[in-house]
């Protein structure tokens, strides 16, 4: 009994070496978790405040680069009906108001082509858009399929046909010079001293002339290489024929007075007036031109007609281009009168071109470009080019019915105005193989020179009570 008692007297003394059962702080627990539920909340809240802000800023970004870039398809106002009566546009304003600032100036904008193969779309007529693809960068070319519907297409044919249309007179002038002109006769007037012998200094002189315009830098050069690498450093006539085979056959086109550039072609063509009074399918034309370009409407009214081509089965026309370079001897034709200067020499100012597959041909006729985009481009090939720019062309269009091309013959000068001529814009149309192709050229003309455009614009302005005095007109117009 001893022994037991000494034992639980042990165990009671070990008892007293382990600690405390633990016990959970209750209160501890309760008050953490009440901390860390305010904590919680309040990052929840700030969190929702900082995104709902990043929210705010990206809708208002949108909304900035929207009002201030705008869609193509609210840039130009859509055309008014035929019946309804048209107010001045903004545009005639800035050039014709007197009481405006006379340094206000167009600007030009100019579309985008991002790159090769890109689509847009575009709003050309109320209730329907339309694709726009980039063919080329250089030059700025793009396609618009379905710019004109197939009865559009047949109705400005029709136009065009009722109007009359004349064999091209450029063909004969200029394949009748080149029968005439043998090599012979071309070095009699290349050999300005007449000694029978052709010199450095005399094509020197004559390229830095207009006597030598009718051939092309090209030609020139050809010639100033045979000299070259002549030891004698002069060119005799039999030395003449040898290193200028076929100068004549890659002559480029001339310049005539008309400001038409004369281009080797076969074909008839006649022109279409797109001005208020016209049959209003070609109003409606001279619109979506607008609204496809972009430009102020005034430069659209105030530009050339539309010259219809029809080529049959064998017709073409030579690579060429549809402006010209800016020279200060010469004036556009457009703004001849206005220029106010004693320049006789008178040349097409184009900024860009739209171009109208109305048909679409059985067989050739492509639109062919032999130096789009081209980066090994060299201005010595071009001589070969503007006869063979379909068999080395880089990029010929087909024609389909109501496919519209647009592509600018000018770059832009850096301040929104023309630039130089774009040697890019090189173009032709192929040999008509099969069957007949038809087309349709809307130009917009523009001075490279800046006050001589608002000049000229101003002479031509728009005035409010001449609007009453324009006829009434239906469907057909009165003088085609």
């Amino acid at each position: 009994m001893g022994e037991y008692e000494d034992r639980l007297h042990e165990l009671e003394g070990e008892s007293l070496h382990f600690p405390p059962p633990l016990r959970h702080p209750v209160g501890r627990e309760r008050i953490h978790i009440q901390k860390s539920s305010v904590c919680s909340r309040a990052y929840f809240v700030v969190v929702m405040a900082f995104f709902h802000l990043y929210i705010i800023n990206i809708i208002a970004l949108l909304l900035y680069v929207h009002y201030n870039t705008g869609s193509g398809e609210q840039d130009v106002p859509l055309e008014k009906s035929a019946s309804a009566p048209r107010p001045m546009p903004a545009e005639h304003q800035t050039p014709s108001s007197p009481n405006l600032s006379p340094g206000l100036s167009f600007h030009l904008p100019r579309l985008e082509g991002i790159r090769v193969g890109h689509v847009q779309r575009v709003s050309l007529v109320p209730d329907r858009t339309h694709n726009m693809r980039t063919l080329s960068l250089k030059p700025l070319l793009f396609e618009i399929p379905g710019f004109l519907s197939v009865e559009e297409s047949s109705v400005v044919m029709q136009l065009a046909q009722l109007k009359g249309l004349t064999h091209s007179s450029l063909l004969t002038a200029l394949d009748s010079q080149e029968e005439q002109l043998t090599q012979d006769e071309l070095f009699s007037l290349l050999d300005l001293n007449q000694d029978g012998l052709l010199q450095r200094e005399e094509i020197l002189s004559l390229s830095h002339s207009t006597d030598g315009s009718w051939l092309s830098s090209y030609n020139l050069r050809k010639i100033h290489t045979g000299l070259e690498t002549n030891p004698s450093g002069v060119l005799s006539l039999q030395e003449f024929k040898r290193v200028s085979g076929g100068v004549l056959q890659y002559s480029s086109a001339g310049q005539g007075l008309d400001g038409h550039a004369k281009v080797r072609q076969r074909s008839t063509h006649t022109r279409l007036y797109l001005g208020e009074g016209t049959h209003h399918l070609l109003k409606s034309i001279k619109n979506r031109v607008t609204r496809l370009t972009r430009l102020p409407s005034s430069l659209v009214d105030l530009s050339e007609p539309m010259e219809v081509v029809r080529y049959e089965q064998g017709g073409y026309s030579h690579a060429h281009h549809d402006s010209n370079p800016t020279n200060p001897d010469s004036s556009c034709a457009h703004t001849h009168l206005a220029a106010n200067n004693s320049a006789s020499k008178q040349v097409a100012c184009r900024y860009l071109t739209v171009l109208l597959h109305l048909n679409s041909a059985d067989g050739g006729g492509e639109t062919s470009f032999p130096v789009a985009d081209n980066r090994t481009y060299e201005e010595e090939v071009l001589g070969d080019l503007s006869q063979q720019y379909c068999d080395k062309g880089n990029l010929k269009v087909k024609p389909v019915a109501g496919t519209a091309l647009l592509w600018y013959n000018h770059l832009s000068d850096g301040n929104g105005w023309v630039g130089e001529l774009d040697e890019f814009s090189l173009h032709g149309d192929c040999l008509v193989t099969r069957g007949f192709k038809w087309t349709g050229s809307v130009w917009v003309n523009i001075d490279p020179d800046q006050q001589r455009q608002e000049r000229y614009q101003r002479l031509v302005s728009w005035h409010p009570d001449e609007q009453s005095k324009k006829p009434e007109h239906g469907d057909l117009h009165q003088d085609l």
